[in-house]
């Protein structure tokens, strides 16, 4: 990982497109081939900073399931590194523990709109993965109703290689635009070990202070992963220095290369009313 700011980590989001040729009509007397317009240019998704939040030490965002209600309390996504409690410890799982943390809700042009605030960390580890998920005080309807700002939603799927990303830091407000360049088997870093992290192109070159930053996918505009850390200084698997290892033991060190731990394994997770339900169906999170 890159440190929280008294030492942070990383952020992300997604960019992609789709297009068809218009056909020309035909004709009632000869003519020359038709030939196809010009693809009109592709649309992707707005990405900007409405929904994020900057945290004391690192980057979130304002969350929805894909099932999630307007009357749900609200999550918040971020890194466990962030935790304000400090690193839980390989092995831990944090679970429905009070929290009374603030978050700065952020526009669409990365000014602060106002003050959210946790009711309790709904979940939160560092091992398989990297998150925290925070309960907020206040609904969807009512962040949306006072502050104009709607929830990012979480994608139900994997990303795809070579998909277009943008990893958006609240606490920087700073965007970074790049592509999944890959995925890690599992990423090593200290005494952690996360699954199938997310590879970035160098493009996305992350610092301290992004951790827990959004990675969006540019065409849908839904999150896929949340940035964590980063190779720094070229060693293998310490603090800060994450290595990739893959299937058969094999070590791969990269160097200034970022990385994001994918979202999708938590929908399956958040049951109506937007409880974390580490029982249901699909759910692979790890338990307390």
């Amino acid at each position: 990982m890159n440190k929280p700011l008294t030492g942070a980590l990383f952020s992300l989001l997604l960019l992609g497109a789709a297009a068809t040729p218009a056909v020309a009509a035909p004709t009632t007397t000869p003519a020359p081939p038709a030939t196809a317009a010009p693809a009109p240019e592709a649309t992707a998704a707005a990405v900007d900073f409405a929904g994020t939040v900057a945290l004391s030490n690192c980057s979130g965002s304002v969350v929805r399931a894909p099932g999630s209600q307007p009357n749900d309390l609200a999550l918040v996504l971020s890194n466990g590194h962030c935790l304000e409690s400090g690193f839980p410890a390989a092995g831990e799982v944090v679970k429905d523990r009070p929290s009374s943390r603030s978050f700065s809700l952020l526009n669409s042009a990365g000014s602060k709109v106002g003050t959210l605030r946790a009711s309790k960390i709904a979940y939160a580890t560092m091992t398989d993965t990297d998150i925290s998920i925070y309960q907020l005080t206040r609904t969807y309807a009512q962040i949306q109703s006072q502050y104009g700002i709607t929830a990012l939603t979480l994608e139900g799927a994997r990303p795809t290689q070579g998909s277009a990303i943008k990893v958006v830091s609240g606490y920087w407000k700073r965007i970074y635009s790049c592509n999944v360049d890959g995925f890690a088997y599992r990423l090593k870093e200290g005494d952690w070990t996360w699954k199938d992290s997310v590879r970035y192109t160098s493009a996305c070159n992350t610092i301290g202070g992004t951790s827990g930053s959004p990675v969006v996918d540019t065409t849908t505009g839904k999150v896929v992963a949340v940035n964590n850390t980063g190779n720094e200084d070229g060693a293998r698997c310490t603090v800060n220095n994450p290595c990739e290892v893959d299937q058969n033991g094999n070590v791969t060190v990269r160097q200034g290369i970022n990385y994001a731990q994918q979202t999708y394994i938590v929908v399956p997770c958040i049951a109506p009313g937007n409880k974390i339900d580490l029982n249901r169906p699909g759910c692979v999170l790890p338990k307390p």
